[in-house]
């Protein structure tokens, strides 16, 4: 079974209230970081518990040392998914707004400490879920304290330096999750330097998604991601983004086509930029 799986607003619909069901709210706005948790008060899919991304699936931000969302501390996170109830055989239902963006931080993360079954992205997000006509709730759950176990897997990572190390490798498959204008220095809305890592190749996650926001079939993200990697080693490829959250939506969409789960650079471009004499590339 593939590390990534999907799961449609009707199916979700149809496992609400079973037990063992574990599902996360994840929505965020980096411009609002209020706005998710005032949304889920607002309403979300019956059950569901809130994940804030800065609080719960990022640790502390050092200025001029880490990214703008580094990972949390890992028994800090596990205890934090105990407390939402999640057991080593939980369903686990993760959901935004709908791109999948921090849905799939999420994702990885629960990847990271060694859930890698049973654990879903809902194809379009709340807003699939609305479009479906099914019903919000407004109401907070207290699940009993769960009693997963799980270790954090440095396998999945490489860090700042190791990558430095590797630029120009001819067999490294580097790819920037972020939109094309910002790989290419022409705009930069969020952090203060323009640009991307040398080598880098863009891989907007925006490109996974249909017009109608869901994932595209794995046949079309194979293509897509054959094109990007070319003749490469598959174990060979890493992904980035701005702060190392929309780079996970990247790694969730190569397992939904196929691939093995690639290597993220968490700290990102926010962190390579905190170091001058780390290089920096523009254009395409």
């Amino acid at each position: 079974m593939s590390l990534a799986q999907l799961i449609t607003s009707a199916e979700l619909n149809d496992r609400l209230g079973s037990p063992g069901l574990v599902i996360l709210d994840c929505r965020f706005a980096l411009e609002d970081p209020a706005y998710g948790e005032r949304s889920y008060a607002e309403g979300h899919i019956p059950g569901a518990r809130f994940a804030d991304l800065e609080r719960d699936l990022s640790g502390p931000v050092l200025r001029g040392v880490t990214g703008r969302h580094p990972l949390p501390d890992a028994d800090r996170l596990l205890d934090r998914l105990r407390t939402w109830g999640l057991e080593n055989d939980s369903q686990v239902v993760l959901y935004d707004d709908g791109p999948g963006a921090f849905a799939a931080r999420a994702w990885w993360l629960l990847a990271w400490l060694g859930k890698r079954d049973g654990v879903f992205l809902l194809d379009g997000g709340l807003k699939a879920w609305k479009g479906a006509g099914l019903a919000l709730d407004t109401a907070t759950p207290s699940p009993a304290k769960g009693g997963f176990r799980g270790e954090p897997d440095a396998r999945l990572l490489v860090d700042a330096n190791a990558l430095g190390q590797r630029l120009g490798d001819p067999h490294l498959t580097l790819l920037d999750a972020r939109a094309l204008p910002r790989f290419k220095g022409e705009v930069e809305p969020i952090d203060p330097v323009a640009g991307h890592i040398p080598g880098a190749t863009c891989a907007a996650f925006t490109d996974n998604l249909g017009a109608d926001g869901r994932f595209l079939p794995p046949a079309e993200l194979r293509q897509r991601f054959a094109r990007l990697i070319g003749e490469r080693p598959h174990d060979e490829l890493v992904t980035y983004c701005g702060s190392g959250v929309t780079a996970c939506h990247n790694l969730f969409a190569l397992c939904l086509a196929g691939y093995p789960l690639a290597r993220l650079y968490a700290g990102s471009w926010s962190e390579w930029i905190t170091d001058a004499a780390r290089p920096v590339a523009t254009g395409e």
